[in-house]
Protein backbone atom coordinates (compact mmCIF):
# COMPACT_ATOMS: atom_id res chain seq x y z
CA UNK A 1 0.00 0.00 0.00
CA UNK A 2 1.11 3.50 -1.02
CA UNK A 3 1.57 5.77 2.02
CA UNK A 4 2.90 9.26 1.92
CA UNK A 5 4.45 11.39 4.79
CA UNK A 6 2.13 13.89 6.20
CA UNK A 7 3.63 17.22 7.21
CA UNK A 8 3.51 18.37 11.10
CA UNK A 9 3.78 22.13 10.66
CA UNK A 10 1.61 24.06 8.52
CA UNK A 11 4.88 25.45 6.54
CA UNK A 12 6.39 22.02 6.40
CA UNK A 13 5.56 20.95 2.90
CA UNK A 14 9.29 21.21 1.48
CA UNK A 15 10.53 18.97 4.19
CA UNK A 16 7.62 16.29 3.78
CA UNK A 17 8.15 16.17 0.10
CA UNK A 18 11.47 15.46 0.67
CA UNK A 19 10.84 13.22 3.02
CA UNK A 20 8.52 11.39 0.88
CA UNK A 21 11.32 11.11 -1.94
CA UNK A 22 13.73 9.51 0.46
CA UNK A 23 12.02 7.08 2.40
CA UNK A 24 12.33 8.85 5.51
CA UNK A 25 10.19 10.33 8.39
CA UNK A 26 9.05 13.90 8.50
CA UNK A 27 11.25 14.07 11.94
CA UNK A 28 14.26 12.67 10.52
CA UNK A 29 14.16 15.03 7.77
CA UNK A 30 12.98 17.93 9.52
CA UNK A 31 16.04 17.19 12.25
CA UNK A 32 18.60 17.10 9.21
CA UNK A 33 16.51 20.43 7.99
CA UNK A 34 16.92 22.40 10.97
CA UNK A 35 20.85 21.25 11.47
CA UNK A 36 21.09 23.11 8.05
CA UNK A 37 19.66 26.29 8.96
CA UNK A 38 16.20 25.14 7.38
CA UNK A 39 12.85 25.71 9.33
CA UNK A 40 9.58 25.17 8.85
CA UNK A 41 8.18 28.51 10.03
CA UNK A 42 10.71 30.23 7.31
CA UNK A 43 7.80 30.93 5.24
CA UNK A 44 10.07 31.20 1.93
CA UNK A 45 10.34 27.37 2.31
CA UNK A 46 7.03 28.56 0.04
CA UNK A 47 8.62 30.86 -2.05
CA UNK A 48 12.21 29.62 -2.94
CA UNK A 49 13.64 26.03 -4.24
CA UNK A 50 16.84 26.39 -2.94
CA UNK A 51 15.65 24.85 0.18
CA UNK A 52 14.57 21.58 -0.75
CA UNK A 53 17.21 21.48 -3.45
CA UNK A 54 19.77 21.97 -0.34
CA UNK A 55 17.79 18.62 1.56
CA UNK A 56 17.94 16.79 -1.71
CA UNK A 57 21.44 17.83 -2.32
CA UNK A 58 22.72 16.78 0.97
CA UNK A 59 21.70 12.91 0.52
CA UNK A 60 22.71 12.78 -2.78
CA UNK A 61 19.81 13.25 -4.70
CA UNK A 62 20.46 15.21 -7.59
CA UNK A 63 17.92 17.46 -8.76
CA UNK A 64 16.98 19.47 -12.91
CA UNK A 65 18.87 22.48 -12.46
CA UNK A 66 16.01 25.14 -13.39
CA UNK A 67 12.36 24.54 -12.68
CA UNK A 68 10.51 23.07 -16.05
CA UNK A 69 7.21 24.71 -16.80
CA UNK A 70 4.31 21.82 -16.46
CA UNK A 71 3.00 20.71 -19.89
CA UNK A 72 1.27 17.41 -18.94
CA UNK A 73 0.91 14.55 -16.50
CA UNK A 74 2.42 12.39 -19.23
CA UNK A 75 5.11 14.06 -19.82
CA UNK A 76 6.50 14.51 -16.09
CA UNK A 77 9.75 12.27 -15.17
CA UNK A 78 9.09 8.93 -13.03
CA UNK A 79 10.00 11.38 -10.14
CA UNK A 80 9.37 14.71 -9.85
CA UNK A 81 8.54 17.84 -7.22
CA UNK A 82 5.66 19.44 -8.27
CA UNK A 83 4.30 23.25 -6.74
CA UNK A 84 0.78 23.98 -6.84
CA UNK A 85 -1.59 25.91 -5.03
CA UNK A 86 0.24 29.12 -6.38
CA UNK A 87 -0.42 32.46 -5.08
CA UNK A 88 0.98 35.83 -4.43
CA UNK A 89 1.22 37.48 -0.91
CA UNK A 90 2.82 40.91 -0.67
CA UNK A 91 4.10 40.49 -4.56
CA UNK A 92 5.94 37.44 -3.55
CA UNK A 93 4.73 33.94 -5.06
CA UNK A 94 3.97 31.04 -2.63
CA UNK A 95 3.31 27.06 -3.48
CA UNK A 96 2.66 24.14 -2.13
CA UNK A 97 5.10 20.98 -2.86
CA UNK A 98 4.24 17.64 -3.39
CA UNK A 99 6.08 14.52 -5.25
CA UNK A 100 4.70 13.14 -8.18
CA UNK A 101 5.84 9.54 -8.82
CA UNK A 102 5.12 7.00 -11.37
CA UNK A 103 5.32 3.29 -10.46
CA UNK A 104 4.75 0.11 -12.59
CA UNK A 105 3.38 2.42 -15.15
CA UNK A 106 0.66 3.95 -12.47
CA UNK A 107 1.33 8.09 -12.05
CA UNK A 108 0.06 9.49 -8.71
CA UNK A 109 1.10 12.47 -5.92
CA UNK A 110 2.24 12.26 -2.83
CA UNK A 111 0.65 15.19 -0.87
CA UNK A 112 1.69 16.22 2.47
CA UNK A 113 -1.42 18.21 3.48
CA UNK A 114 -2.51 17.35 6.87
CA UNK A 115 -6.17 18.07 5.84
CA UNK A 116 -6.77 15.50 3.08
CA UNK A 117 -8.61 12.47 3.49
CA UNK A 118 -5.92 10.41 1.39
CA UNK A 119 -2.84 11.57 0.94
CA UNK A 120 -2.06 9.77 -2.39
CA UNK A 121 -3.96 11.84 -4.92
CA UNK A 122 -4.89 10.83 -8.49
CA UNK A 123 -6.94 13.37 -8.84
CA UNK A 124 -5.04 15.20 -11.44
CA UNK A 125 -7.18 17.91 -12.70
CA UNK A 126 -8.14 19.17 -9.28
CA UNK A 127 -3.84 20.01 -8.49
CA UNK A 128 -2.86 22.31 -11.83
CA UNK A 129 1.07 22.60 -11.66
CA UNK A 130 2.66 25.01 -12.87
CA UNK A 131 6.06 23.51 -12.77
CA UNK A 132 8.20 20.70 -11.37
CA UNK A 133 11.86 19.92 -10.52
CA UNK A 134 12.72 16.31 -12.21
CA UNK A 135 14.41 13.91 -9.46
CA UNK A 136 17.44 12.48 -11.19
CA UNK A 137 18.58 9.48 -8.86
CA UNK A 138 16.53 9.17 -5.31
Amino acid sequence: MLESIVQEETTGCGIASVANILGKTYSEIKFIANAMGIHASDKSLWSDTQYVRRMLSSAGVETSKDEIPFESWEALPDLALLSIKHHQEEGKDFWHWVVFKRLNGQPFVLDSANYLSSNVRRDFDAMQPKWYIEIKNA
